[in-house]
């Protein structure tokens, strides 16, 4: 189905930004429709579902224009995740997170997916425990992202210990950078779904986003941010104590990890369950379990956890 949309506008970059940005931001939630804007002209390439949602999320944006001075980027993030208003979001926990980068919507998937949302806006201090493919990292970078396109904190700060899995730090090649890389590469995936490429690097150059090693976070004071320790049965109960006493004003933080897949030498020297145990009690913290049943990644996934769960038993 082919349409043409007519931009009653003087000037079609007051719609479309500086060098097509904000409309090259906006297409970028319709990924299967072809969009071809010639003067005050757009004209569109796609399935009738597709169009009909571009003229209206189009109209909103255009409306947008008509109450402020100038659009941004951050309207079109206003406009498609509306589904997330803070208020309606804390009372279902089944809504919309936020949009995929394809315009997929990501939202807790099973019901301790929904408890970690609901603890996320109910206290500052979350920590989501349990086995590889439950999603405790995915939910809790979606929950980062839509606070910053919320503009409800002013970065994002993504920490992992550099702890070897096996293999030997130093025998990688390249400089630091390049060696820590590989740890942190869970992380850029996830953020690469929910934020357009350009974009991610845009954020991560200007310090907005920020993915470091967690000997990084020493000496830090981190205010309006939402900071993600992840893979933190890999920290002892000296290393959890700095990265929990980071925490500044207006500051979310939460703490992922599997007690079962300990890297360090001495499993008993992990402190993620030590920590918990020590801030349970404490208003504003909250622990959610999740188990081999939340298991969202391939059906075998699950299968595997339970086998190597009664063989380590």
């Amino acid at each position: 189905m082919k349409k043409t949309i007519h931009l009653d506008a003087a000037d079609p970059i007051e719609i479309y930004g500086a060098g097509n940005k904000i409309l090259e931001e906006f297409c970028s939630y319709f990924p299967e429709l072809k969009v071809v804007a010639r003067g005050t002209d757009i004209m569109l390439d796609g399935t009738p579902g597709d169009i009909e949602s571009f003229e209206v999320k189009f109209a909103e944006l255009v409306e947008r224009r008509h109450r402020k001075m100038n659009l941004t980027v951050y309207d079109v993030e206003d406009i498609f995740d509306a589904e997330s208003d803070p208020d309606k979001f804390r009372l279902n926990a089944d809504s919309i997170i936020i949009h995929s980068t394809e315009g997929k919507p990501i939202r807790a998937r099973n019901k301790t997916q929904q408890e970690m949302v609901r603890a996320y806006f109910e206290n500052d201090l979350i920590f989501a425990v349990g086995p590889a493919g439950t999603g405790k990292t995915y939910v809790a970078i979606a929950l980062a992202v839509r606070a910053l396109k919320n503009r409800e904190i002013k970065r994002i700060i993504l920490t992992r210990p550099a702890v070897e899995a096996g293999e030997r730090l130093g025998f990688l090649p390249g400089d630091l950078k390049d060696k820590l890389d590989p740890y942190l590469q869970p992380l850029y995936d996830a953020l690469g779904d929910m934020i357009p490429a350009r974009r991610l690097q845009e954020f991560i150059a200007d310090g907005i986003i920020q993915i470091a090693p967690l000997a990084y976070m020493r000496g830090r004071t981190l205010d309006r941010a939402c900071v993600i320790l992840d893979e933190a049965q890999n920290t002892n109960l000296g290393q959890l104590k700095m990265f929990l006493t980071r925490m500044g004003n207006d500051a979310k933080f939460i703490v992922t990890g599997d007690a079962t897949q300990v890297d360090l030498p001495h499993r008993d020297d992990s402190g993620l369950l030590k920590g918990i145990s020590l801030v349970k009690d404490i208003k504003g913290v909250k622990t959610i379990f999740f188990t081999s049943e939340d298991i969202v990644r391939h059906p075998l996934v699950a299968k595997i956890v339970k086998a190597f769960d009664r063989e380590t038993r």
